[in-house]
């Protein structure tokens, strides 16, 4: 027990150092002075430095070698350690470094350029992540493509072509719906007076009644709303705008799933490999269930529809019917984080194939905006605006998130799954999301997949909570004919 008992410290120092960098980024994206991101950049980079060298530390190996699990939880303990000592040790301890110093820069860099509609004045900059990330997978991959070797550190066990299959297995049907509802009667949105502070006032009592536990987290105003720590200081942001109040609303329900599976964790698993979400699938799950089936649904948006009048007054929409359909209304637009659910996949499957390409090296950097607007326009049918609204509306690949876009679909899937599964394990659902209560729904979710953190792989922990049933794309597509068919009767 001496070799495990030694490697669980050394683990819980290096996981307490990694929830200080993720302090760092937290702080970079709501609070931090601009003119702090060349410090920033040192100091990213110097803690990186740090994890690596705890990472690789050649006294890891000699313990997992040594060390007899106590227990099946110490076993998954274990499986997790190694796995991030063997992946840690084929990545240079100077690439690892040089990547978290650019990647801080790069994030402002993006930024400045998004503001400016100026993707030429990112370019030169994400050339350089692109060509570490591609150095980084080089290190890693054993077997498979470059881009497997990233998409396993969000995803593991997927592969790109399992990713393929499954995306050419829904693209028909979600363009079939789509197809059926922009043709269809167009339903109207909210209008009002939405005030930033009603906004958030609002948000803040949402995420609690979703479950989040405000005395362990906070909530904080971002460009680009995310999920931040674990345990005991997990925090949230979310976004306004003054003529959307559904931007505010539907991105702290997606955070507060993300945040709730953080909280949720088994304590007994805080500061271990265990203590956090096993992957960014099963992570995206939690968010999308309680954004959509839970959020979405006509029973909450019964709730939501009055709950809203009383706040704000006159939104715009004259019975509760038609506010559902405000809720969920199928629209032209060119932003993946406002997209319903029937286009949302389909704004996924252009980054996953864009980023393929930018990985393998089949596609340059100076080509990606040319490439992003016909593959845009070839999928939805009109022409990107302006770069703000195209390849530089999202954060990840400024920051070498390469590999993680194709997760959200995944995590749709896998919440389509567990929405089967509740419904039958909590048939009383609707009537308690008519009176805003999400409680029982969360429970289930927290009982069924949060509580165990990393303790099983990412497809054992959906299988588990689905009663055995191996994860598929089936639920989510007959869950959204369902609903839109419904709500765009042809």
């Amino acid at each position: 027990m001496a070799a495990y008992d030694e490697l669980m410290a050394h683990e819980r120092e290096t996981q307490a150092l990694a929830q200080v960098a993720g302090r760092l980024s937290w702080d970079q994206e709501t609070v931090m002075p601009r003119g702090a991101a060349e410090q920033r950049s040192e100091e990213s980079g110097a803690m990186e430095a740090v994890l690596h060298a705890r990472r690789t530390d050649p006294r890891v190996g000699d313990w997992l070698a040594a060390a007899e699990a106590p227990d099946d939880v110490g076993e998954a303990q274990l499986r997790q350690i190694k796995r991030a000592h063997d992946r840690a040790r084929k990545v240079p301890a100077q690439l690892a470094t040089a990547l978290a110093r650019l990647t801080s820069r790069s994030q402002g860099i993006w930024a400045a350029a998004r503001v400016a509609d100026d993707f030429a004045a990112f370019a030169p900059t994400l050339e350089e992540v692109v060509r570490l990330k591609r150095e980084e997978a080089a290190a890693l991959a054993e077997t498979g493509t470059l881009y497997d070797a990233l998409l396993d550190d969000f995803e593991p066990g997927a592969t790109a072509a399992m990713l393929e299959t499954m995306f050419d297995d829904m693209r028909p049907g979600l363009v079939q719906l789509r197809k059926r509802a922009l043709e269809g009667a167009a339903a109207e949105g909210v209008s009002g007076d939405f005030p930033a502070d009603t906004q958030l006032a609002f948000a803040r009592d949402l995420a609690a009644r979703f479950g989040y536990d405000g005395t362990r987290g906070r909530l904080d105003l971002a460009v680009h709303p995310f999920s931040s720590g674990s345990g005991d200081d997990v925090r949230i942001t979310t976004r306004t705008a003054a003529d959307d109040p559904f931007n505010c609303i539907y991105s702290t329900i997606h955070e507060t799933g993300h945040a709730c599976y953080e909280q949720g964790i088994d304590p007994a698993f805080r500061l271990t490999p265990l203590g956090q979400g096993v992957s960014m699938g099963v992570h995206e799950s939690q968010s999308r269930i309680y954004e959509n089936q839970l959020g979405r649904s006509p029973a909450f948006c019964h709730w939501l529809f009055g709950e809203m009048r009383e706040r704000f007054g006159d939104i715009g929409v004259a019975d509760e019917a038609a506010f559902y359909r405000a809720v969920n209304r199928v629209h032209r637009g060119y932003i993946r984080t406002e997209a319903d659910e029937v286009q949302y996949n389909l704004h996924i499957m252009l980054r996953f194939d864009l980023e393929k390409a930018l990985v393998s090296g089949d596609l340059a950097v100076r080509d990606l905006e040319a490439a992003w607007n016909d593959r845009f326009e070839t999928d939805f049918g009109y022409k990107v605006d302006r770069a703000a609204n195209g390849v530089l509306q999202d954060v990840h690949w400024s920051v070498g998130l390469f590999g993680y876009f194709p997760t959200y679909s995944l995590g749709n899937v896998y919440a389509g799954c567990l929405h089967k599964a509740l419904r039958e394990a909590v048939p009383d659902i609707d009537g308690h999301l008519q009176r805003g209560d999400p409680g029982p729904a969360t429970r289930w979710l927290h009982e069924n997949v949060q509580r165990h953190g990393g303790r099983y792989p990412p497809r054992e922990v959906i299988t588990r909570a689905c009663g055995g049933e191996e994860p598929s794309a089936g639920p989510l597509m007959s869950y959204l004919a369902d609903k839109f068919c419904a709500l765009y009767p042809g």
